[in-house]
């Protein structure tokens, strides 16, 4: 058996949000048909991997995403509230830029520290959480390859961790679009490098927000 181990941290497709809110851990946020499009084409680039344990994130729109890729790899989908999405204040509010929460002064002490940050999940216990599901990951898929899907937040903050970078960062610099793949190669119990991959394509900018 190789001793070289992948987990794959694969984040869900685009979700039906036609109001435009931070829906967070909110119930009832599908896949729109594109996300549904996305979770097919993420489980084609799976296709012929050897991928022998799938984990998805408790939410919705992850179990979706992970179905095809269980469909196509004939592999049960265990849940890992490690895998959830970041708590956040703002949920159920609208964030964009220029409308929404961040024009209303009430709010602007939930964004006091960007560090931290205040307005959410502190990054330091996404880290932990995720970083522990990953290499639990591992453990289960030793010299094989896992799938865990995930948010786009949990994700970036595990790679911003296991790449010795900082938390704090600008949201509009993850390289994490969606249905992305972002790949943790390990020799044994040491990192070996981080890739990633778009198996569904690009982000595109004026997507909706959420998550």
């Amino acid at each position: 058996m190789s001793d070289s181990t992948v987990v794959h941290l694969l984040r869900h497709g685009e979700v039906h949000n036609p109001g435009k809110v931070l829906y967070g851990r909110l119930p009832g946020f599908r896949l729109s048909t594109t996300g549904e499009a996305m979770a097919l084409a993420a489980a084609e680039w799976f296709q012929g991997r050897d991928v022998t344990h799938l984990v998805s994130s408790p939410l919705e729109r992850a179990q979706q995403t992970a179905a095809p890729i269980a469909r196509t790899l004939s592999l049960p989908v265990q849940l890992d509230e490690r895998l959830i999405e970041a708590g956040n204040a703002f949920e159920g509010l609208r964030v964009g830029v220029g409308d929404g929460v961040l024009r209303a002064p009430q709010h602007w002490w939930k964004l006091r520290n960007p560090f931290r940050p205040s307005w959410g999940e502190p990054y330091v216990e996404i880290a932990a959480r995720m970083l522990a599901a990953v290499e639990a990951a591992r453990d289960a898929a030793r010299g094989h390859e896992a799938v865990l899907v995930s948010h786009q937040l949990p994700i970036w903050t595990a790679r911003l961790h296991v790449e010795g970078r900082r938390y704090a960062h600008d949201p509009r610099r993850r390289q994490c679009g969606l249905a992305s793949v972002t790949s943790v190669t390990y020799d044994g119990d040491r990192l070996r490098g981080v890739s990633y991959a778009e198996p569904a394509g690009a982000t595109d900018p004026d997507a909706v927000p959420g998550a």
